[in-house]
């Protein structure tokens, strides 16, 4: 009797740990976890395609700017706007908006450039305010979870008669800790991808600043203007 009761109840504790899986942990954690998943696949979304985008405006611009130096000595611009055309990144087009300027007063061409490099600066920097917000709204939202989780887990005990069997208890409380686990672990990717995707920007203006100065002293020679 014994052996078939020890038989009895590992058999049940077994069907309970094949039946908690990912996806039905997940499932437990109540319509917050929609809006946490959606989150989720936003910041995925926006991390993926910041970062083509910054990795493509990361290329060395130190082959570039020597074509074109070489194409404005030779008094070449036509030459040295098609080598910006071919490529597709911001140092390229701000190069290609100073050279358009060729001909007016050295402010002017300054002016075009910066204004050119702040266009470029907000581009690299599309939807990262969109990535920060997440990494802090998702472990408010995880919270906001299971506090109502919380609430509804104590409003079905003190409606339970009689004694509150311990499962009971610790499954309504670990249900709803899982909508706080879930929003802190979208808001790290989310902040770990954010200042990743910051700190490549910033390597890319550090390029855009060296590169226009190099442009800038380059134009200063007088046979060059």
């Amino acid at each position: 009797m014994l052996l078939l009761q020890a038989d009895t109840l590992a058999a049940e504790s077994y069907e309970l740990q094949d039946e908690i899986t990912l996806i039905g942990l997940l499932m437990k954690g109540g319509f917050i976890m929609i809006p946490l998943a959606l989150l989720g696949a936003a910041a995925i979304f926006i991390f993926i395609e910041r970062y083509l985008n910054i990795s493509r405006a990361s290329r060395n611009p130190d082959q570039l700017f020597e074509q074109v130096k070489a194409a404005v000595l030779e008094g070449n611009l036509q030459k040295a706007r098609a080598i910006c055309a071919r490529e597709d990144n911001p140092i390229s087009r701000m190069l290609d908006r100073g050279i358009g300027k060729l001909g007016f007063d050295m402010k002017s061409i300054e002016a075009t450039i910066e204004n050119a490099g702040k266009l470029e600066i907000y581009r690299l920097e599309k939807n990262l305010g969109i990535l920060a917000t997440i990494s802090g709204a998702a472990p408010m939202l995880g919270f906001f979870g299971t506090v109502t989780g919380m609430i509804s887990a104590f409003i079905a005990i003190a409606q339970q008669e009689g004694a509150v069997s311990p499962k009971m208890l610790s499954s309504g409380i670990y249900e709803a800790m899982i909508t706080t686990a879930a929003g802190l672990f979208v808001g790290i990717i989310a902040y770990v991808g954010y200042n990743y995707l910051v700190t490549r920007i910033q390597k890319v203006i550090y390029n855009m600043e060296l590169t226009t100065l190099e442009f800038i002293e380059l134009l200063e020679r007088p046979h060059v203007r």
